[in-house]
């Protein structure tokens, strides 16, 4: 696996823990133990998203900065086949 396919596939895996912390928050919403970690693992995976975006391309668009190239444009489209 590549540097870039495993980055993505860690990305994938915290917004997976970030979707179901968020589920288990909306029932429990004084759960602070889980307040503390969905804040935590946010942290991880936004530090993970901007560090794949100056690396390879932007995932979304307010990690497009442009400094010097327009880089939101680089990413594979999921019909070039990189998204299986």
């Amino acid at each position: 696996m590549s540097q870039k396919e495993q980055m993505l596939n860690d990305i994938g895996t915290l917004d997976f823990v970030l979707v179901e912390l968020t589920l288990y928050l909306d029932t429990h919403p004084f759960d602070r133990n889980a307040m503390e970690y969905f804040n935590h693992y946010s942290r991880i995976k936004n530090q993970m998203e901007k560090e794949f975006s100056q690396k390879f391309f932007p995932l979304t668009k307010n990690l497009a900065e442009s400094n010097k190239e327009w880089r939101w444009g680089m990413a594979p489209l999921p019909w070039e086949g990189v998204c299986n």
